[in-house]
């Protein structure tokens, strides 16, 4: 009885060994350097411990040992390798790719008939951002303009002589009003690669700090490396407001001025050298050269201290006798930095050729209760359908009343903070509703009351095979 239990473990043992050489045999090998896979740095290079190097980066550590006068003589267990390109395609083909089953479908490159024109690209934009009517209007037809210039051949002149300028996008808006939600909805609409970097970390060459070539970076990891990919994609640069030219300084204003002047040719269209796999150079890390002049930069700020600055433009403008009436009309004028112009954003410390290359400016409002209780409940992802959704798994139906979201979006609306505070306080209001609803089977719906809200009892509760309209309400 012993022997055949030894068999049988042998037996499994044996199984498991050639499962795992299987999956072994089908798993894609990943350059140990750069983290490129097979399929796009080409055949690798086994190495001890299990790891594997594409030729690229075993030929930089060769060209960094030669470069360095290292004596590989005082290394004789080191093995000599012919780095060669020709010797590499002659293995390739000796040992045939074998077919991964686990490789990436490749996304193809975006083409003409992908862009949608600008009154489907705002009519998909409003399944999912709720107001900003004349923003997404904006967008939409700049994102269309864009692209049609990048298909006719950028800044090349045609055979009329007419060249077509890139239009970057300026996007004003107090914090909360939905300036990075709408770039990341416009390009999973648009299914390019998107990368959104914070101006405040960019410094000028040489100081702590990202540098500029980082953003780009970005870009191409977030296009799983493939270049043409990542030069039909977006940019998004927040905080643009945080590098205006500081007034008085008697030092370097390497993370202001200093950095609107380093992505001024990177906003007009260059091409640059960035690491693959890796935000820093070295001499280990492979390189691509990526062309901007195709890629969408999108910058946004807050601008704090701007409807200010255009209160005073505006003022100057008024006669005597009426400047104090309409002075006080600019104050309650909801809608002032519709009226910004580039004096204005001058005057806020942006340099004229940094505003040159960002020639389309989108304002977007501030939101208001109304808003809010929209954005609660209308949109394809509302916070509301998440919700509903996660109760659903456990067979409970959510509801919510009127008044309550009025009064969520009351309290989102007190901190300040615009339609990204409505997450926090629908996380800490149910809390307890998602924690105590799955202890009991027999719930089938619950609906979320302003009492409730309000700390005076608790949500209604309907339990299953009763009749509507005869909730009570759950004891806290």
């Amino acid at each position: 009885m012993e022997d055949q239990d030894k068999l049988q473990e042998d037996a499994k043992e044996e199984y498991a060994e050639e499962n795992e050489q299987e999956e072994r045999d089908h798993r894609e090998k990943i350059c140990y350097i750069c983290h490129r896979p097979e399929s796009k740095a080409g055949p690798m290079l086994d190495m001890p411990g299990g790891m594997y190097m594409c030729h690229h980066c075993m030929q930089k550590a060769f060209d960094t040992i030669s470069r360095s006068n290292i004596d590989l003589s005082r290394f004789p267990a080191m093995p000599l390798f012919r780095m060669d390109t020709g010797s590499m395609a002659g293995s390739a083909q000796e040992n045939p790719k074998k077919q991964k089953s686990r490789k990436r479908p490749e996304k193809p490159a975006l083409t003409m008939k992908d862009i949608p024109a600008p009154h489907q690209i705002k009519a998909r934009l409003d399944e999912y951002v709720i107001g900003q009517e004349k923003a997404k209007k904006a967008i939409a037809v700049a994102v269309y303009n864009h692209y049609k210039r990048a298909f006719l051949g950028g800044d090349q002149e045609d055979e009329d002589g007419v060249v077509i300028q890139k239009s970057n996008i300026l996007m004003i808006g107090p914090t909360g009003s939905g300036k990075t939600y709408l770039v990341k909805t416009l390009a999973r609409l648009l299914d390019v690669p998107l990368a959104i970097a914070d101006a405040t970390s960019l410094t000028e060459a040489g100081y702590i700090g990202d540098d500029i070539e980082s953003v780009v970076s970005k870009l191409l990891a977030a296009a799983d490396n493939d270049v043409e990919r990542a030069q039909k994609g977006i940019i998004f640069i927040d905080e643009i407001d945080k590098i205006a030219k500081k007034k008085q300084t008697t030092t370097r204003d390497v993370s202001g001025e200093s950095v609107q002047q380093e992505l001024l040719k990177l906003l007009e269209g260059s091409v640059v050298e960035v690491p693959i796999g890796s935000n820093q150079k070295n001499a280990m890390t492979p390189t691509a050269s990526v062309n901007t002049d195709d890629i969408l930069f999108i910058c946004g700020g807050a601008f704090p201290d701007l409807e200010g600055i255009i209160k005073e433009r505006l003022s100057r403008k008024t006669t005597m006798g009426f400047g104090a009436v309409l002075k006080d009309s600019y104050d309650q004028d909801p809608n002032i930095l519709s009226q910004v112009t580039g004096e204005d954003l001058r005057a806020f410390g942006m340099i004229p050729e940094f505003l040159g290359r960002l020639p389309i400016t989108v304002t977007l409002q501030g939101v208001d209760e109304e808003m809010l209780v929209r954005i609660l409940r209308e949109p394809k992802n509302a916070i509301i359908r998440q919700y509903e959704k996660l109760l659903a798994m456990d067979e409970v139906k959510l509801v919510f009343e009127d008044d309550a979201l009025e009064w969520i979006a009351r309290e989102a609306l007190k901190r300040g903070t615009g339609a990204r505070a409505l997450r926090a306080v629908m996380e800490e209001l149910m809390l307890d509703i998602m924690y105590e609803i799955p202890k009991d089977p027999n719930i089938g719906s619950v609906v979320v009351t302003r009492p409730y809200l309000e700390k005076n009892g608790g949500p209604l509760i309907q339990m299953r095979g009763v009749e509507p309209g005869t909730e009570k309400p759950a004891v806290n």
